[in-house]
């Protein structure tokens, strides 16, 4: 195989692993395409192509970790990954691990750990690389790479749900709560939401959200049931999608262009947590993206005019 095609073979792969890393589509884009160039300007081939670009692809993204957390911290509001609609790397021996892995609670559970724990985490227990290679990725020995994955999974377990819901489960109950939405059914969205669901906006000071953080069944439901039936009579669409593989809805305006993402995390039969990202620096890789600060005056005029 040519090099361009042992490449593309693991493009999806890298890809995978520098997402996970990143929490960013356009960052891991670039951070696979400066893969690319290294690996094309080496003038021999390595004994694993796999090893070799994978180590590659985690040490650029560890480097754009480390410069973009001071970003995130000055960042305005609640800073979420960028959606994924489809995660292109697929192995059926690890497909639990992949799925969890690239939800938005997941990965803002990984936004807890330092660099180095976030991509030794990835690298052993999301893709299951042995600890040579991962200690070959990040400059570490295999005696530091095992506790820094111990540390990693402290974290990681100390912040995760203790039952979580099948997929079918989920669908399930995103199908009627957005069929609530869409009715203005706030009996109905009351009865879906958890008593401690969180309602949290992504809008980094480049959108109008529905609010940054709202908690409690009562509130969320009275918000959502709302605002919801407003939006429709402006014709924003609302477009289920599953999201980071969980399910969620693509917000469109009356062109098609998008305005907004929601994904819900839903446990014991309830929707636990629902995250809303509508800053358009996230949302360009998805297709247009429309003017929600348009929309949002548009809404206004509308209520107003109801009164």
């Amino acid at each position: 195989m040519s090099k361009v095609e042992d490449f593309e073979e693991l493009r999806p792969l890298l890809f995978s692993i520098a997402y996970r890393i990143l929490g960013s589509v356009s960052e891991a884009e670039d951070a696979v395409q400066e893969t690319w160039l290294r690996f094309d300007g080496s003038p021999t081939r390595p004994t694993s192509t796999k090893a070799f670009l994978s180590a590659v692809v985690t040490r650029i993204s560890i480097d754009v970790l480390r410069s973009a957390r001071v970003r995130r911290e000055e960042y305005a509001g609640p800073w979420f990954p960028e959606p994924l609609l489809n995660d292109p790397y697929q192995d059926p021996a690890r497909s639990v691990e992949l799925a969890d892995s690239v939800s938005m609670a997941a990965l803002l559970l990984l936004e807890r750990l330092s660099p180095l724990e976030r991509a030794v985490f990835v690298l052993r227990e999301v893709f299951a690389f042995g600890f040579e290679d991962v200690a070959s990725a990040v400059g570490r020995s295999e005696s530091a790479c095992r506790q820094l994955l111990v540390r990693a999974r402290r974290h990681m377990q100390a912040g995760r749900p203790r039952f979580e819901a099948d997929r079918r489960e989920r669908q399930e109950l995103a199908a009627r709560f957005f069929d609530a939405l869409k009715n203005g059914d706030v009996d109905g969205l009351r009865n879906l939401l958890a008593a401690d669901v969180q309602l949290v906006g992504d809008g980094g000071g480049r959108a109008p959200q529905l609010a940054r953080t709202v908690l409690g069944a009562e509130n969320v439901a009275r918000l959502l049931g709302r605002v919801f039936p407003w939006l429709l009579r402006i014709e924003v669409t609302l477009e289920p999608h599953e999201i980071n593989d969980r399910p969620g809805a693509i917000l469109r305006d009356r062109d098609g262009r998008i305005l907004q993402t929601l994904v819900l995390e839903v446990l014991d039969g309830r929707v636990q947590s629902i995250h809303g990202v509508s800053n358009p620096d996230k949302l360009g890789h998805l297709g247009p993206v429309g003017d929600a600060w348009a929309v949002d005056r548009e809404l206004r005029q509308a209520r107003r005019r109801m009164r």
